[in-house]
């Protein structure tokens, strides 16, 4: 069975926009950084791609997907003397997945915006870090 040249730009695509959210997490030293939200992007696009091409009847696959990475984001969260670390990572990693369903499903330019939007979240860190000074 030979692979559409769509598919392929899909995953390409997935891999950039995980890529983008990843590489601020990494530079910022979280807990998930770039290889995990590429990983979890090119996962997210890969199953939805199967889902819809193999099993459209099926729509709840892609809900398993949503569901199922909490578990990867509960991974990253750090309890320290009464304080949660890690929600804004555990966050961004389920929007990467989300982005990722966007990606498999078609929707380039919702994802690519998505993508810039939750980069734009992330370095509003910066920003709180500021004001706290």
């Amino acid at each position: 069975m030979d692979i559409p040249v769509i598919e392929i730009g899909k995953l390409l695509i997935a891999l950039i926009l995980g890529a983008i959210v990843g590489y601020e997490r990494e530079i910022n030293h979280k807990p998930a950084g770039l290889r995990t939200h590429i990983l979890v992007a090119l996962g997210a696009t890969l199953v939805t791609i199967i889902s819809v091409d193999f099993f459209p009847n099926y729509p709840h696959i892609i809900a398993a997907v949503i569901t199922g990475i909490g578990f990867i984001g509960a991974g990253t969260l750090i309890g320290n003397q009464g304080n949660v670390h890690g929600l804004t990572t555990a966050a961004s990693i389920w929007a990467v997945a989300i982005i990722g369903i966007t990606v498999g499903v078609g929707y380039f330019a919702l994802a690519f915006m998505s993508s810039l939007v939750v980069l734009l979240v992330l370095l509003f860190g910066k920003i709180e870090k500021k004001l706290e000074k």
